[in-house]
């Protein structure tokens, strides 16, 4: 059974940093790609950013890019997601995902994924 578990989101001020994790268990980890999204209340589940399977090759929304970081950690099946110079925008649900590396489909669409985390939450006070 596929599992994705995050972990790591909390209440933090403006200007401030934060790291999500996510954990994978019952797939071959180093054969998926890997995104995080967010969610915000009444809106759409939106790209935050990607890392392939090796960790070399790494895309990020512009609306994060500069401030947001993706890594991973093969070794301890393992996404990560450093958030910094946080702002009140990026309060949302932050959920990660995971797509076969064989797939040919966008990374940045939600419903090219596979399999999905539970979502933590992240919460930016002005």
């Amino acid at each position: 059974q596929v599992q994705l578990v995050e972990s790591g989101g909390g209440l933090v001020q403006a200007g401030g940093s934060l790291r999500v994790s996510c954990a994978a268990s019952g797939l071959t980890f180093t054969i998926y790609r890997m995104g995080w999204f967010r969610q915000a209340p009444g809106k759409e589940r939106e790209f935050v950013a990607f890392i392939n399977s090796s960790g070399v090759i790494k895309y990020y929304a512009e609306s994060v890019k500069g401030r947001f970081t993706i890594s991973r950690d093969n070794a301890k099946n393992t996404v990560y997601l450093q958030m910094s110079s946080l702002k009140p925008e990026d309060t949302a649900v932050y959920y990660c995902a995971a797509q076969r590396t064989s797939s040919s489909r966008s990374v940045s669409v939600p419903a090219n994924y596979d399999y999905w985390g539970q979502g933590t939450q992240v919460t930016v006070t002005s």
